[in-house]
């Protein structure tokens, strides 16, 4: 029997993993953020993999439409990710083109 987690355990974790995640953020080097920017395309990949399964298994029609939901968000922000990646390598390029 394994015990049930309640709501206000589940945002406690939330609330706590966000402003973690917000310190850290602001704690990196700027140079740094280009490489923290491809860590995070590669795991909402990976989280587009997850939902495509979950959207794929056809066990219920709820898990049908909150796969369907997580992979266009899981999309976008893999898409806006990398166009933002690409934005701020070419900030680092020479002006001749190279």
């Amino acid at each position: 029997m394994e015990p049930q987690i309640d709501w206000l355990t589940n945002l406690y974790v939330f609330v706590l993993a966000s402003f973690l995640g917000l310190e850290l953020i602001h704690k990196v080097s700027r140079l740094l953020h280009t490489p923290l920017m491809s860590l995070t395309n590669a795991i909402s990949s990976i989280a587009l993999v997850g939902s495509l399964l979950l959207a794929g298994s056809g066990d219920s029609l709820i898990a049908v439409i909150l796969g369907t939901a997580a992979i266009t968000a899981s999309s976008i922000n893999a898409v806006g990710g990398f166009l933002i990646t690409d934005r701020i390598l070419r900030m680092f390029r020479k002006k001749n083109g190279r």
